[in-house]
């Protein structure tokens, strides 16, 4: 059995959570459930609101971090190594915007270890008080970027969830430490819930700050927390106009997006109906039809001028 205290270091003295009234603790991982980049900004928007909060836990990351995998980047400065962007997995304890105390746990997704993650992640709820988790993760998904971003709501209690399931019956899809999580606090007798974004699959390799802004309106309503998202918005306003002119100057990308928008609206169609949620006899682009059509698209998003 591993031991938890030694995979995780937790300051005693935060006067903030003394009260013992409980505080949310919202949680992001870095890498795999993580479309667009989505959870990982408005992660980063969380702390920065927050002029980088203060470090109340820090996990042994070498106990859970495959190097080999996910190289952490170095600086070579023209004949010596000089920085090392170490990876970290902490719990910052931050404010929003009317001062209310929270959690924030973030960092990359353990490669390894997850049991053994889940039991240190549980030290730090007990030991900090937590109420409940709150994760943000995102997926691609077949969907138009011109439709409103779906958001599936999962729970380890039914009182948490917040929104209907979109999904019927049983899906086997690969699983994550949040996840893992998740199931694992939910039999300790912690609640926990999350929020995944589908992001359109032929901007998944973009960030895209439109579901980063969605998934944070979750979180203000399941945590009870008031953030700033006016920086967010103005990102996720810049970047649609990106593409919209990118689709304008490219009819044949344009027509492709429409024909997802068609399939889309059938399935919305079909659920109010109340029929199944199988599209009729319409073809749907592949990721690989619409990902070589937006490729010129993200080099030019990518480059230094923004030619495309």
């Amino acid at each position: 059995m591993p031991d938890p205290e030694r995979l995780v270091h937790i300051v005693d003295d935060v006067p903030e959570l003394a009260d013992g009234s409980g505080v949310p603790m919202v949680m992001v991982l870095d890498g795999f459930l993580d479309a667009g980049n989505a959870a990982a900004h408005a992660a980063q928007h969380l702390v920065e609101r927050s002029g980088g909060g203060r470090v109340v836990a820090t996990f042994e990351v070498d106990e859970f971090h495959d190097y080999r995998a996910r190289r952490p980047a170095m600086s070579f400065v023209r004949d010596h190594y000089e920085q090392y962007d170490a990876p970290r997995l902490v719990v910052r304890l931050l404010a929003d915007a009317g001062d209310t105390p929270y959690l924030l746990l973030h960092g990359p997704e353990p490669d390894n270890r997850w049991e053994a993650f889940a039991l240190a992640v549980r030290r730090v709820v007990e030991h900090l008080g937590v109420s409940h988790v709150v994760s943000m993760g995102a997926v691609p998904m077949a969907v138009p970027h011109t439709r409103p971003i779906a958001v599936t709501h999962h729970a380890n209690s039914p009182e948490l969830l917040s929104g209907e399931s979109p999904w019927r019956g049983e899906l086997q899809i690969p699983s994550s430490a949040q996840a893992l999580l998740e199931l694992r606090l939910g039999e300790w007798g912690h609640g926990a819930m999350g929020f995944v974004a589908h992001i359109p699959h032929y901007l998944a390799q973009l960030d895209y700050p439109q579901a980063s802004v969605e998934l944070l309106e979750h979180v203000e309503r399941a945590a009870r927390l008031t953030i700033d998202l006016t920086e967010l918005r103005e990102l996720a306003h810049t970047r649609g106009v990106e593409v919209d002119s990118y689709l304008s100057n490219n009819p044949e990308v344009a027509e492709i997006v429409q024909a997802l928008e068609q399939q889309y609206d059938s399935f919305a169609l079909a659920e109010q109906e109340g029929n199944s949620l199988l599209a009729p006899d319409e073809p749907l682009p592949t990721g690989e039809e619409i990902g070589q059509q937006f490729e010129q698209f993200l080099a030019g998003l990518d480059s230094p001028d923004g030619e495309v």
